[in-house]
């Protein structure tokens, strides 16, 4: 159990709340750019690290205590919960999530099996428990948006043009219909079954979401995110939503029952609130600042923290997440500075 004092910064944040310092987690803060993540990822495969306890919060909790960050986001991928459902999916090393049994038709939809998070992810629970003994900072469960997850589905892995999900989209309304179905149950049952393990804000990952334009986000996609994050909203839990170069779907997301939307490093706070988002905001720093020369990634964390600061409801993070060239140096001096600026008056 710890004995260090709750910091609560993050959630107030969320909730739109005067803090006393900026909060700040980085997204993929547990990786590859860590000496001490490689150690144990030398012993165990990606799936592994998750279904062990004990190892899944050790890396948890690594990024917290090593750079002092205001949350820790469980280790895991948006693809944990889809293997127990029927989807043989594997991370290879270099590509990402490989799907040998890709979606092509209702009746692959239909074949899919319901979530049981008890019997299917049991192990992700006893993490969340096990983390909350071991925290002295909020603890950030997550899922991947029902759009992200059909595109891995569909198109057998990563793809740069989303081509095969949007073609099923408009060629197969009954299939898409269902496996949004499908998927927005699975979002909202893996997220609720996590909040009542234990996770104090649930972050929704629609990665590649920015692939559609916005009339096409409305119809086929705000529905059953409307959905999850109505059901999410009964929870009390604060819920983010993030996506990456989605900058013509910001107004729309501020239209839906969420409390945190997410920026990518392309869409600036200003533009967002000039826009007429009014909902607290998370980033977005460009994670390749990260390798820039010190002055230069002081002088861009310094223009954020500036244009986040304007109103309350700020939470500082990267506009996408970290990658392997980063230093572990280099993110404590940015935690250290993030935690120390107080805005020009």
């Amino acid at each position: 159990m710890t004995s260090k004092p709750f910091n609560d910064t993050f959630l107030k944040a969320c909730r739109g709340e005067a803090t006393e310092h900026v909060p700040v987690w980085y997204m993929r803060q547990a990786g590859r750019y860590q000496p001490e993540y490689r150690a144990i990822r030398a012993k165990y495969t990606f799936f592994e690290m998750n279904y062990i306890p004990e190892v899944c919060a050790e890396v948890t909790r690594l990024p917290v205590d090593q750079l002092g960050v205001d949350a820790a986001i469980l280790f895991a991928d948006i693809m944990t919960p889809l293997k127990p459902i029927g989807v043989d999916v594997n991370i290879e090393s270099g590509i990402g999530p490989v799907i040998a049994n890709p979606i092509e038709s209702l009746a692959d939809v239909q074949r899919l099996l319901d979530l049981e998070p008890e019997t299917h992810v049991p192990y992700i629970l006893e993490s969340i428990k096990l983390l909350r003994e071991q925290l002295s900072v909020p603890l950030i469960g997550f899922a991947g948006a029902p759009f992200t997850l059909a595109s891995y589905m569909i198109e057998g892995g990563p793809s740069k043009h989303y081509h095969k999900t949007k073609a099923f989209m408009y060629t197969e309304p009954a299939a898409w219909q269902a496996l949004m179905e499908k998927l927005g149950d699975l979002t909202i049952t893996y997220l609720k079954a996590q909040i009542k393990a234990g996770a104090q804000a649930v972050q929704v990952f629609d990665s590649w979401v920015g692939a559609l334009n916005d009339e096409d986000y409305r119809e086929y996609i705000t529905p059953v995110m409307t959905r999850i994050f109505q059901a999410l909203k009964e929870t009390g839990v604060p819920t983010i939503y993030f996506g990456i170069g989605a900058g013509h779907l910001l107004l729309d997301w501020n239209r839906l029952p969420v409390d945190v939307v997410g920026l990518d490093w392309r869409t600036s706070i200003t533009t967002a609130r000039n826009m007429g988002v009014t909902k607290t905001l998370q980033g977005n720093l460009d994670p390749t600042l990260l390798l820039a020369p010190w002055e230069k990634l002081e002088a861009k964390a310094k223009e954020i923290l500036d244009e986040g600061t304007k109103q309350p409801g700020f939470i500082f993070n990267l506009g996408h997440g970290v990658f392997p060239d980063a230093k572990v140096e280099t993110l404590q001096k940015l935690t250290a500075f993030i935690h120390s600026y107080k805005r020009d008056v």
